[in-house]
Parts: C-alpha cells; structure tokens; sequence
C-alpha cells in the first residue's frame, strides 16, 4: 500500500470525527435489531483483473462483500495517474435509489478527487437502519492513456451501527480484508499484429493442403506413365 498524502489524512480523519459524531446521536434512537455476521466481509475492485488496450474506456466498482449492521464508510481508491485517466464516479449509496449499493438512507457523504486519487466518507443517520448484504460504494470508470500495469488500491473503513448496550455508544470499525484491482495496458496495434499472424497462418496452412491435395493426381500420372514404360519394354522382349 502506498502512503497517504497529508491531505488525504487530514481529509480522512475530517470523515471519521464526522462519522463519530453523527453516531453518538444514535443513542436516542429506539433499539433496531442487529444481525450478527459468520461470514469474513470483503472490500474489493470488482472486476480484480482487467486487461484493456490504450485508449479503451473501463468500469470498476468498489464492492462489499458481506457485511453487517454497516452504517458508515470511508474508501480511499488510488491509481497511476501515468496510465489511467479517471472519467467519472458514480456513487452508488442509499438502496432505495441504487438496489446495487449500500447503506440505507437517510445518509450523507462528502468526497475528495486529487491527481491519481479519490476519497470518499459517508454515513447513515437515523432513522436509517443498519445495512446487511452485499453491494457497490461506487462506481469508477476509467480511460487507459499508457501502456504499462497499474494497481487500483483501496484503502477502506467501515463503521457499525453502535447497539444499546455499548458504552459509549459509538460506532466502531468493522473488521474486513481488502483486495485491490489490477489493470494490464496493451498497445492499440496488438489485435491488427494477431490478426496478421492469423492470417499469414492461415494462408500457409492452405497453401499445403493445396499442395497435398495436387499431389496424388500427379502420382498417378507417373505411376500410369511408368506401367506403359513396362509394358513397352516386356513387349520387346
């Protein structure tokens, strides 16, 4: 993982004060049931692997995998700013808009876009309930400008809905493991260079059955000649 630009800290840790605040007001909030999680919740870019020629527009989405009783996130998605020119985001919070997402509304967020980097915070607040499942963060789509390999790193938090017996009732990280994305560049003229291959393949190999289908026609012919030679031959005799 690379390391955090002092801006990106400070933008971060804006978040989480922001999170931490806003889930202290929770406490006030009538018990909502808490499901337990058995499963280990994954951040991830989805697609993990993707191979593009240069210029090809593309879209990854960083996903969560499992979770539980998620009430607040924090993603911090970085790339080779070389290679990959970042074309748009589409945030994909609150499931009453975007089935595909996470987190219930009411919610709020606040984002951060830097060269080679995009920081995005947000949270539910009541009388949002907790969110369970799978689901999408957001959404990114990219334009390949280099050729070259470039990982798409993600750096995350995710925050729980406190329950009722948690002293101080605050949010508190949800443990989860994190995978990165990696993005393979290949230059444009790659697929005319397979194509001719292909095709000087291809017209070798024809050019031989040409060949050995010619062929017994023609070893006819000198086994025809070559009896009429014997026969010549034995009536002399």
């Amino acid at each position: 993982m690379n390391s955090l630009s002092p801006q990106s800290m400070k933008f971060i840790m804006l978040v989480t004060i922001f999170i931490t605040i806003l889930q202290i007001h929770v406490s006030n909030l009538n018990p909502i049931t808490i499901a337990q999680n058995s499963t280990q919740t994954i951040v991830k870019v989805d697609p993990p692997t993707i191979t593009v020629n240069q210029s090809d527009v593309f879209t990854v989405n960083i996903t969560v995998i499992d979770v539980q009783n998620l009430y607040g996130v924090e993603v911090d998605v970085r790339w080779n700013a070389s290679l990959l020119k970042l074309i748009g985001v589409d945030i994909r919070l609150g499931v009453n808009s975007h089935p595909d997402g996470v987190l219930y509304e009411p919610f709020i967020n606040i984002t951060q876009e830097n060269i080679g980097e995009y920081v995005i915070g947000a949270t539910s607040y009541p009388p949002a309930s907790p969110f369970n499942g799978s689901g999408n963060i957001i959404r990114m789509t990219f334009q390949a400008v280099n050729n070259g390999e470039t990982t798409i790193d993600l750096e995350t938090k995710l925050y729980d809905y406190p329950p009722p017996d948690r002293e101080p009732r605050e949010s508190l990280p949800i443990p989860h493991t994190t995978m990165d994305g990696n993005i393979f560049i290949i230059p444009e003229f790659s697929n005319a260079l397979t194509l001719v291959i292909f095709l000087i393949l291809a017209t070798t190999l024809l050019t031989l059955l040409m060949r050995n289908k010619k062929r017994p026609k023609f070893y006819e012919a000198n086994k025809a000649n070559m009896q009429r030679k014997d026969i010549g031959l034995a009536s002399e005799v």
